[in-house]
């Protein structure tokens, strides 16, 4: 699957233990997501769009209403594309 280089990096601080944090409307949709590594810090440049993409590729997931976090398919997305970084 082709991932975007800020899909890449929104995954690659997933993959180390970071979150996506949502803040939603009355209606329950999505206004504003932030990407935070574990240590607490916020990534540039990845929000609401990056989001949306990888949760229609299904990349990210969120389990038993909390926060958003890599899925299976994101792991073996984000190993493809190192791989395919590294054999370049």
């Amino acid at each position: 699957m082709n991932i975007s280089k800020k899909e890449r990096k929104a995954l690659e601080v997933l993959s180390f233990g970071g979150t996506i944090i949502l803040e939603k409307d009355t209606r329950n949709r999505p206004l504003e997501a932030s990407f935070v590594t574990r240590e607490g810090w916020s990534l540039e440049g990845a929000g609401l769009a990056e989001f949306k993409v990888l949760k229609a590729k299904r990349l990210v997931v969120s389990r038993n209403g909390g926060n958003y976090t890599i899925s299976r398919e994101g792991v073996v997305s984000l190993q493809q594309a190192r791989h395919a970084a590294k054999k370049g």
